[in-house]
């Protein structure tokens, strides 16, 4: 005869944990990606999409069968297989080595010999303008290292129309340069027209206005990064953003399904081989223009 409850009853619950448990001790459970659980209290049950800080607190997103997607603070109160558990952050990926030459010297992400154990410089009166939050986080992936041993500091213009006024409050001289890196700059395009205006005014020896000829920094980088062989081309009229998610088969209904797009796009740039030479090119005559200018002169 099995005997329920041993020969100590006082040495476990036999209520929480053995076989004849209907009360079971909730267990640790990473909310790794594509697991499924289900949700206790509402019964619902879905795939871990992502886990999320969102209010202060870790939320994860569960995604159903068909497709519709509900989020929950993660902690206890979830079922995995018949089992209560409680969901915890999924380990943070191990931290990537980057390249290295073939003695053995680490390189930057943007193909520069790293330079180890040194701060960052203190910020240069020169700049380097770039239009967009996206073209501001491509940059520092690849060129941050680099920029940070120079003294260069990035910014944004929330858009080329505000290029004038910006450098009209910059005010670029001889030991203050203006670099600036431009989306869609080819003949006749508005971003044209404006870098012409600007570095054909009286400061403009001191400004550099370059750019790659995509109509935004997403397709900038190499197209089978994600999957593709070329990048898709919206139709005008469509949102570039919102047509390269729906290509992609990815969310697109909102800002922030563009928002995760990015992040899934960028994620995938391990250093400047998965970059246009379009864009490479450009921002390295960027760097070296707006450091030709010794610190101090």
């Amino acid at each position: 005869m099995n005997d329920r409850y041993g020969s100590d009853v006082l040495s476990a619950d036999p209520h929480r944990s053995g076989s004849f448990a209907h009360r079971p001790t909730s267990r640790d459970q990473a909310a790794e990606s594509g697991l499924v659980v289900e949700e206790v209290t509402s019964g619902f049950v879905g795939a871990v999409v992502r886990v999320e800080k969102s209010g202060g607190m870790h939320v994860v997103v569960l995604e159903d069968r068909h497709g519709k997607r509900r989020t929950f603070p993660l902690g206890p109160g979830f079922w995995v297989e018949g089992r209560p558990v409680t969901l915890t952050p999924p380990a943070a990926a191990p931290r990537r080595q980057g390249p290295t030459t073939a003695g053995g010297r680490r390189l930057t992400a943007s193909g520069s010999l790293a330079v180890d154990h040194q701060r960052a410089r203190v910020a240069r009166a020169s700049r380097i303008w770039v239009e967009g939050r996206h073209d501001a986080e491509l940059v520092e992936r690849v060129w941050g290292d680099d920029l940070r041993v120079e003294g260069v500091v990035v910014e944004m213009l929330d858009g080329v129309d505000n290029l004038e006024a910006v450098l009209r409050d910059f005010r670029p001289g001889p030991t203050r340069r203006a670099g600036v890196l431009v989306d869609h700059l080819v003949p006749g395009s508005k971003e044209s027209r404006i870098a012409a205006k600007v570095t054909g005014g009286p400061a403009g020896q001191h400004v550099l206005v370059l750019g790659h000829p995509y109509v935004d920094v997403w397709q900038a980088v190499r197209p089978e990064r994600v999957g593709l062989e070329t990048w898709p081309d919206v139709p005008r009229g469509t949102d570039i953003k919102v047509g390269t998610l729906r290509a992609l088969g990815w969310p697109h209904a909102d800002q922030a399904d563009i928002a995760r797009g990015w992040k899934r796009i960028l994620g995938r740039v391990r250093d400047y081989k998965d970059l246009s030479p379009a864009l490479l090119g450009r921002m390295e005559e960027l760097i070296d223009f707006v450091t030709a200018v010794p610190e101090g002169a």
